[in-house]
C-alpha cells in the first residue's frame, strides 16, 4: 500500500538520490540537498508500506500566481502503476490550496501530462524558466523533445 504525504528532513537523501537518478539521461535536473531543504515544504512523496520514499514530485514558484512542477520521479521498479499521475494530483492540490492559477512543467512525459489535465504550450510561454535554464544548465535548451505543458487552475 502506498500514500502520499508531505516531505519531511529524513526524506532529503532519499528526494536527492531519486531525483538525480534520472537527471543523467536528461529527464530531471540534478538536484542537490541544498536546494530540497530548501524546498522542503514543496515536496510531496510517494510512500511505500514501510514509510520509504518511492516516489517525489514538488512545485518550484515563478510568481504568486504561476509555479512549475518539478522532480517528478518513481522508482523504476514502482513505474506504470499510476503514481506519477498521483504525484502530479498531488501537486496541483497543493498549487491550489496555495493559491497558484497556473501550473507547468517541461517534460518528456506527454501522455502523463496530457492524461493529468495539462495541455502542450510552447516553452516561450514561461521566459522565466527559458532564463533559469540559462542559468542552471544551458545545456537544458538543446535536449531535445522536452515538452512544456500548462494547467489552468482557477
Amino acid at each position: 500500500m502506498t500514500r502520499i504525504t508531505s516531505a519531511n528532513e529524513t526524506d532529503i537523501p532519499m528526494l536527492v538520490s531519486l531525483n538525480n537518478r534520472f537527471s543523467a539521461s536528461g529527464l530531471t535536473l540534478a538536484r542537490t540537498p541544498e536546494f530540497a531543504a530548501n524546498h522542503l515544504g514543496d515536496y510531496r512523496v510517494l510512500r511505500d508500506a514501510t514509510g520509504g520514499v518511492v516516489g517525489c514530485v514538488a512545485l518550484d514558484e515563478y510568481s504568486p500566481s504561476v509555479a512549475e512542477v518539478i522532480s517528478l520521479a518513481v522508482e523504476q521498479d514502482a513505474q506504470g502503476l499510476g503514481h506519477g499521475r498521483a504525484l502530479i494530483a498531488a501537486a496541483v492540490e497543493l498549487a491550489r490550496s496555495r493559491g497558484y492559477i497556473e501550473l507547468f512543467s517541461v517534460s518528456y512525459s506527454d501522455d502523463l501530462f496530457l492524461s493529468s489535465g495539462f495541455e502542450r504550450v510552447p516553452l516561450t510561454t514561461y521566459p522565466e524558466k527559458i532564463s533559469r535554464y540559462v542559468k542552471v544548465d544551458k545545456t537544458e535548451l538543446e535536449v531535445g523533445e522536452k515538452h512544456c505543458f500548462a494547467r489552468r487552475l482557477a
